[in-house]
């Protein structure tokens, strides 16, 4: 025998006993295929005190990963190789999801929880009647802003950014839908406009705001607004929640003209191994009182109705984050526009930043 042959056979063995180890090790802590759960979630998105909770409630063991955006949990999922039995995506992505065939239909009867989700978020565009998701997180794309750098002033409305006296006092998140989407709420049209002149309006009324932007970046908007580079933010309410911690100093509104209104949901991938497991983590993550220690431990707004009664005032009262049922009807969720009004939203915000050189 070569000694390339022995150097293979050798890997083989090693490998196969490093599989039965594990199986091994795994049955003989009761962790079989039927009581594992492959949760697939963002980072730092669930108090881990939870997954315990759950895991010694039922005796599911729960292996749990994160991604750090949509596209790379959705390449993943219809790769397969792993069979995730939860995943948090968010809106126009399980829209996307659902096409693609790689989400299973939830069995309402398994979940009695869900009678708690405020009525205001269930039964939306991207997944009617709520057949293969179930709202996790929601909230709103506003403004940040420094009082205390705008010598008093108020931010109230998307038009009061294009005020001349902001010049190079703007932050914007990279995102076409959240840019594009201020342009078309600022003319007072939908987040969802599939109107080219319209969109090509919105563009040229954010070219006129070149002047007071800074910058278009990414997370690092959190860092550099709360150490006062700049005086206003356009970002996610999650993300303006952990700016306010950092300073307090700092404040959020959502624009009256309306803004989006966005949800990340719990879905059960078609790969799953383990689906009756998956209806009652789901289940269990529906209860007012882990529903309201998860959104504590969080920071962003839950849909559970029934949690708010477990959580602090100062939190629920908040109208920032728990925005008035007047106000959210004046919210839109992004629909999902297909490739080609997409590709043509990109390219708009691609001529913008380009407009900014």
């Amino acid at each position: 025998m070569s000694k390339l042959v022995r150097l293979f056979s050798l890997i083989f063995i090693v490998s196969f006993a490093l599989m039965y180890l594990t199986s091994h090790m795994n049955s003989s802590q009761g962790y079989t295929s039927g009581n594992v759960l492959n949760v697939y979630n963002w980072g730092d998105y669930i108090d881990p005190d939870l997954i315990k909770k759950f895991e010694k409630e039922t005796g599911i063991k729960v292996i749990y990963e994160t991604f750090d955006s949509n596209e790379a949990m959705m390449t993943k999922i219809s790769q397969g190789g792993t069979s995730y039995d939860i995943s948090v995506p968010s809106e126009y992505a399980i829209s996307k999801m659902e096409e693609e065939n790689l989400l299973l239909p939830l069995d309402h009867s398994k979940l009695p929880n869900l009678k708690y989700i405020d009525k205001r978020f269930m039964d939306l565009s991207f997944d009617p009647n709520n057949q293969y998701s179930i709202p996790y997180f929601w909230g709103t794309v506003g403004i940040v802003y420094n009082p205390k750098m705008l010598d008093g002033k108020e931010i109230k409305s998307w038009n009061d950014l294009w005020d001349p006296d902001l010049k190079n006092q703007i932050f914007l998140v990279d995102g076409a839908r959240e840019i594009i989407g201020m342009g078309l709420n600022s003319l007072h049209y939908s987040l969802n406009e599939t109107n080219k002149d319209r969109l090509l309006e919105a563009k040229h009324k954010l070219d006129k705001l070149t002047p007071n932007v800074k910058a278009i970046i990414g997370d690092e908007i959190k860092l550099l607004i709360a150490n006062e580079e700049a005086a206003i933010g356009v970002t996610w309410s999650g993300e303006a929640a952990d700016i306010m911690w950092e300073n307090e100093d700092i404040d959020y509104v959502v624009p009256e003209e309306g803004s989006n209104l966005w949800f990340d949901n719990m879905v059960i991938p078609k790969s799953s191994q383990n689906v009756e497991g998956a209806h009652k983590f789901i289940n269990f993550m529906l209860d007012p009182e882990n529903a309201a220690q998860n959104a504590e431990y969080i920071g962003y707004s839950t849909p559970n109705s029934k949690a708010l009664e477990y959580m602090p005032e100062d939190m629920t009262s908040d109208e920032r984050f728990y925005p008035s049922p007047e106000l959210t009807e004046r919210l839109e969720v992004y629909d999902n526009l297909g490739k080609k009004m997409l590709a043509h939203y990109n390219d708009l915000f691609l001529e913008f930043k380009m407009h900014r050189k």
